[in-house]
């Protein structure tokens, strides 16, 4: 399954219980986040090593409220760090990234 935009993906997840089974591992990660299981989330993109999997490894440490931890992953995936106030506005561009 492929989504056109986060938007149609958001709308998804707030329709079905799991992800889609032909999905990315990326994109999974962040639905399961997005669904509240951060364990699980976090346990698939710990086996994603790319800068992608260390910028959600970061996002994923945002919304645990670990801001030390996702600023180590954010230096390791280039990126500037978010704060928890603006974790929807990154989910959402972390979904468009991975399409």
């Amino acid at each position: 399954m492929s989504f056109d935009s986060a938007e149609q993906m958001l709308q998804l997840i707030g329709q079905e219980s799991q992800p889609p089974a032909d999905i990315s591992g990326e994109l999974r990660a962040l639905w399961l986040s997005k669904k509240g299981d951060w364990h699980q989330a976090h346990d698939i993109v710990s086996d994603i090593h790319t800068a992608m999997g260390s910028w959600i490894h970061a996002h994923l440490h945002v919304l645990e409220g670990d801001l030390g931890n996702a600023a180590y992953w954010y230096a390791k995936a280039g990126k500037s760090p978010c704060s928890p106030e603006q974790a929807d506005a990154e989910w959402l561009e972390l979904v468009e990234e991975n399409l």
